[in-house]
């Protein structure tokens, strides 16, 4: 592995870099509020759209696993824009979907993109903090993450409701937002000292956790799987339950609820600096069973109220989850390998979208 180099940041900087992560996400979410228009066009079944869900995640595995180490070794930078040349590709693909399958190529590559962009992003962000103190780190690169997943069903939604070709236009306007990143992420200095040429680099796969910090990182790590999976959960759920429960089939609706999930989750990101790590942590699991509960609740009970109530608190209990297991990731992780343990924690998440 090389050094990573020793600096502080400008704000630009950071921005670039955690405006090209938040990004990235909005393309995870984007499709969301669409896939009840996917499923009357195409015609396919609840049990496809669970594959499709599934397949996103098999291309984010694909790589933190095999390219969970790459920026490590060819830079940052580098790693950083085939990530955003695979979420193009991925977009153009949803684009010109003319069936299910094409569905499942946009989801996979759109995994991959998401998987290879946010090691890469998080390491950056973490080495071009001015103070090296990981919390700070921590909520700019969470904040970015969660607030591209906030942006993307709202997008979606706006575009379900109310523009002509639905299914094809919000993909060209995140075209835009893709080709904006890319040339944001050429302002920020690069923070490894001596790239590898990709000749040399090592991919193969491998769960990257150094021996001696083991032992801390599976409480980080399960509070990470435990939290997102909640988040996923909901994500998932809420536009089939507003519109087979609750008899509601607004795109924008089912976008917006989402969008409070995870904007809610934000907010308590950068607002929650004050409370520890492990008290942050701690929060979010006693918020989960609570969580899972009222959202039963508002399929029983078939209401609105409770459902948005619900989102706010999943939200709370993943802002808070996300951002304290993060920040134990970024305190523990060896500087040398920074993007590889990153990467690491994000298979145990076992990406949720």
């Amino acid at each position: 592995m090389r050094n990573p180099i020793q600096t502080g940041h400008s704000d630009v900087e950071l921005e670039a870099v955690a405006g090209k992560l938040g990004v990235m996400f909005v393309g995870a979410t984007l499709p969301t509020p669409l896939y009840p228009l996917y499923r009357e066009t195409f015609g396919f079944s609840a049990v496809t759209l669970t594959l499709i869900y599934a397949t996103y995640v098999l291309g984010n595995l694909a790589a933190l696993l095999f390219f969970g180490t790459l920026s490590d070794q060819i830079g940052r930078r580098a790693t950083s824009l085939p990530a955003i040349a695979v979420g193009i590709a991925s977009t153009a693909v949803f684009a010109a979907a003319q069936g299910t399958p094409w569905l499942f190529a946009a989801r996979g590559l759109s995994g991959f993109s998401t998987g290879l962009a946010s090691g890469a992003a998080t390491a950056w962000i973490a080495e071009l903090y001015a103070t090296g103190r990981s919390g700070g780190a921590a909520r700019i690169a969470s904040a970015a993450n969660i607030l591209g997943c906030a942006a993307g069903p709202l997008i979606g939604g706006l575009f379900a409701q109310f523009a002509l070709v639905p299914l094809r236009l919000c993909y060209f306007a995140y075209l835009v937002l893709l080709c904006g990143a890319a040339g944001a992420i050429l302002v920020p200095r690069e923070t490894i000292a001596a790239p590898r040429p990709f000749a040399e680099v090592n991919l193969r796969p491998r769960i990257g956790v150094p021996h001696g910090i083991r032992l801390q990182f599976v409480s980080p790590a399960v509070t990470g799987f435990a939290t997102f999976s909640l988040i996923g959960f909901y994500s998932a759920l809420i536009p089939s339950l507003l519109g087979e429960s609750l008899h509601l089939h607004s795109p924008l609706l089912a976008g917006a609820i989402v969008c409070e999930l995870f904007l809610v989750a934000a907010v308590v990101i950068l607002t929650s600096g004050r409370f520890a790590s492990q008290t942050a942590t701690l929060g979010a699991l006693l918020l989960l069973p609570p969580s899972v509960w009222i959202l039963v609740g508002a399929e029983l009970a078939h209401s609105l109220t409770i459902l948005v109530f619900a989102a706010a608190l999943g939200g709370l209990a993943g802002g808070l989850g996300y951002r304290g297991s993060l920040e134990v990731i970024n305190r523990i992780a060896p500087a040398d390998r920074r993007s590889e343990v990153v990467s690491s924690y994000m298979i145990a998440l076992f990406r949720y979208r």
